[in-house]
């Protein structure tokens, strides 16, 4: 019986570091992302692209189907903002679909 707690007491703990990587890995590429589309010679499509490639090399490409960059106000200043929903995993790779959507921000360059 303790055997088995252990068992599932470990598991749980790997389950949680699987969901954390995955959870850094997305919110470090929407703010690579957001920071490349803002750039004075890109565009916002470059950095929903730079995106999608990063998630895709790095976790898979089923995690870099929901990409979305908006122009806002961020802190007062105009920004670009990378929005992912991707799936949260549960068990194993297999979770909720948009259960997890991080958004990365970068100040808009000018080339004035």
């Amino acid at each position: 019986m303790v055997g088995a707690l252990l068992t599932i007491l470990t598991l749980s703990v790997l389950q949680l570091g699987l969901v954390l990587h995955i959870r850094n890995t997305v919110l470090d590429a929407a703010a690579e992302g957001a920071r490349y589309g803002a750039l004075a010679d890109n565009t916002l499509d470059d950095g929903a692209a730079r995106t999608r490639d990063l998630i895709s090399t790095a976790i898979g490409a089923g995690y870099a189907r929901d990409v979305t960059v908006t122009l806002e106000d961020y802190l007062g200043h105009p920004a670009a903002a990378v929005t992912v929903r991707t799936p949260l995993p549960l068990v194993g790779l297999v979770g909720i679909d948009g259960g997890l959507e991080v958004t990365g921000h970068a100040a808009l360059e000018n080339a004035d």
